[in-house]
């Protein structure tokens, strides 16, 4: 029997953003990024930023790097096919696939409300997941929930 090998790719290297100057926030800028309108995903971004800045006279970049990591799950569930069953197998989540979850249920989150501008939807949602609450926070938890319910599938993990 012929093992396939991984296919490997190249990694898009993201430059940092202009005002922070941290590839981290220039990812997120991509998450918020609808329809290829980066200018007024950046716009948001940095508006949410100033209103952090603003309410909790703390550094932005640090209030969204705590969020990132609060929200950044280390466990998940994989779908993986034995015979005709189908088992929810909890897998480890390796460190560049957390902060890329992280950011889209961040994302995501701020999305899901309704009825105030994206940017202060986006303040709020930050801010929450800095404090360990929040959609984000919520969802991260459900998928912790869910790989702990399944552990008796952990040996199907390889």
């Amino acid at each position: 029997m012929l093992e396939e090998a991984k296919k490997s790719y190249k990694v898009h290297e993201i430059k940092p953003d202009p005002l922070y100057g941290s590839a981290l926030v220039s990812k997120f800028i991509n998450h918020i990024m609808r329809c290829g309108k980066k200018s007024v995903a950046r716009k948001m971004v940095y508006d949410s930023f100033e209103k952090i800045k603003e309410k909790t006279k703390r550094e932005p970049l640090d209030v969204f790097e705590s969020a990132i990591s609060n929200v950044s799950p280390t466990q998940e569930v994989r779908s993986k096919r034995v015979g005709g069953a189908t088992y929810q197998v909890p897998m480890k989540v390796n460190k560049k696939r957390s902060t890329s979850l992280a950011m889209r249920w961040i994302a995501e989150a701020a999305r899901g409300k309704k009825g105030k501008k994206m940017n202060e939807r986006l303040f709020e949602e930050i801010l929450s997941a800095s404090n360990n609450e929040g959609d984000a926070i919520r969802k991260k938890e459900n998928m912790h929930k869910m790989a702990k319910a399944n552990k008796a599938f952990a040996y199907l993990a390889k």
